[in-house]
């Protein structure tokens, strides 16, 4: 496989264990910007603090993204009929996981929700890194 492949991020989406996992069929839209100093990932979360949400980096680099406990369940009268129930009555559970770049700092990730918005920040590790690459030499006898 060639070195493009391997350092491609969604890698695990195409070629290994998913990238994405969704618990109860609800999911948090997401965008992932980059920036010269951070990769910057964006849920939509509405209706959710801090407290119903766990960010964790597990193996290293895979960043897990969840809802924790139950949420509210909208009580309605005892002779009220429901028609339609699209919005989860804030139990919507979610779990999003994918696989960071290796050039980052996972040990500085910050995150915060405001207005119904997660904002989690990865810095990039801008240091050089150690070629791969290792050259053998070549005997005429082992």
């Amino acid at each position: 496989m060639s070195e493009s492949v391997r350092s491609f991020p969604l890698r695990r989406f195409f070629w290994g264990s998913p990238i994405f996992r969704d618990l109860s069929g609800a999911t948090a839209p997401m965008d992932w910007l980059e920036s010269p100093a951070a990769h910057i990932f964006k849920f939509d979360v509405p209706g959710l603090s801090k407290d119903d949400i766990k960010v964790e980096v597990e193996d290293g680099n895979v960043l897990r993204i969840y809802r924790v406990g139950g949420g509210k369940e909208e009580s309605a009268a005892k002779d009220t009929v429901w028609h339609v129930a699209e919005r989860g009555g804030g139990r919507r559970e979610f779990s999003r996981e994918f696989e960071l770049p290796e050039n980052v700092k996972v040990d500085q990730i910050k995150a915060q929700v405001e207005n119904g918005v997660l904002t989690i920040v990865v810095p990039k590790d801008t240091s050089p890194k150690a070629s791969k690459v290792k050259t053998i030499n070549i005997s005429s006898k082992l």
